[in-house]
């Protein structure tokens, strides 16, 4: 799908990024969540793209199709978050999550990160299999960093370690 661009957020994405991960959250996997139980998407650029942080958004016919954050957690690491593909746009075929990944390793690479975590919920079943894919390891809770920011819905948690 060589016409989708990846490319850093600015602030009149902020919008387009509601629009993409709340119906994916709500009405695909049931999460009953709302934008103001996430204030780090009302403030991208201070949550996200500071430090060795960033936040990408993927465009397709000049539409948002998907998104990615990395939050800057300090000694040389990073949480991996809402990552996040329409529908439409979504699968192998497109390569639009692995597009997004590859820029979000492309920078981690550049900044000098040593270990990307993330956290997930059971639901996202397909997810797991696209982390464990791409070389993410699942850990325990209990290993991740103390600066890893905590979402009430993570369950389910991985690591990818760099270099």
């Amino acid at each position: 799908m060589a016409d989708v661009e990846i490319r850093a957020f600015t602030v009149d994405d902020a919008d387009d990024v509601l629009s993409v991960i709340l119906p994916i959250q709500r009405e695909e996997f049931g999460i009953n969540i709302t934008a103001d139980a996430q204030p780090d998407l009302r403030v991208i650029p201070d949550y996200y793209q500071s430090g060795k942080g960033q936040f990408w958004v993927a465009v397709w016919n000049g539409a948002i199709v998907g998104t990615l954050g990395l939050k800057d957690i300090g000694n040389n690491q990073a949480a991996l978050r809402k990552m996040f593909v329409s529908a439409e746009v979504r699968g192998r075929e497109h390569g639009v999550a692995a597009r997004l990944l590859d820029r979000l390793f492309a920078h981690a690479r550049e900044t000098g990160l040593t270990d990307i975590f993330l956290g997930t919920t059971d639901k996202f079943v397909a997810a797991h299999r696209f982390y464990e894919k791409n070389g993410f390891s699942e850990l325990a809770k209990a290993d991740l960093p103390r600066s890893f920011p905590l979402m009430a819905v993570d369950s389910k948690f991985y690591r990818y370690k760099l270099g």
